[in-house]
């Protein structure tokens, strides 16, 4: 004897929730393991930015952004270690935005002197 069609909707709804479950498990372990991806390139950029100041010579001309540039990308660092990827992000932003900054400040120092 043949299923009713009814039953053979019934068979496959099933199926599609695993596969809903599925498809949702995917994404979300995707999206978990966007953190520590994010916080490599804003650690990067930031510390680009900071061997930059330091060849501008940003301690001696800008040590007040410099340092703090420095020591946030520190903490930053402290921060993923322990998976606290938010604010290690955070943190590397702002030491990249004090790094800029001291850049900007030792170049405007170098300026001022060759006057």
């Amino acid at each position: 004897m043949r299923p009713e069609p009814a039953d053979h909707a019934y068979r496959r709804l099933p199926r599609v929730r695993v596969r809903l479950l599925v498809a949702a498990g995917i994404a979300l372990s995707t999206l978990v393991g966007c953190g520590n991806v994010m916080y490599a390139v804003a650690a990067n950029r930031a510390s680009a930015k900071l061997e930059e100041a330091r060849h501008a010579g940003a301690e001696e001309d800008a040590p007040y952004e410099y340092w703090y540039a420095k020591l946030h990308l520190e903490k930053a660092s402290s921060e993923a270690s322990e998976a606290d990827y938010s604010d290690a992000i955070h943190l590397a932003e702002v030491a990249e935005e004090h790094a800029a900054k001291a850049i900007r400040l030792a170049q405007e120092a170098k300026r001022g002197a060759g006057r």
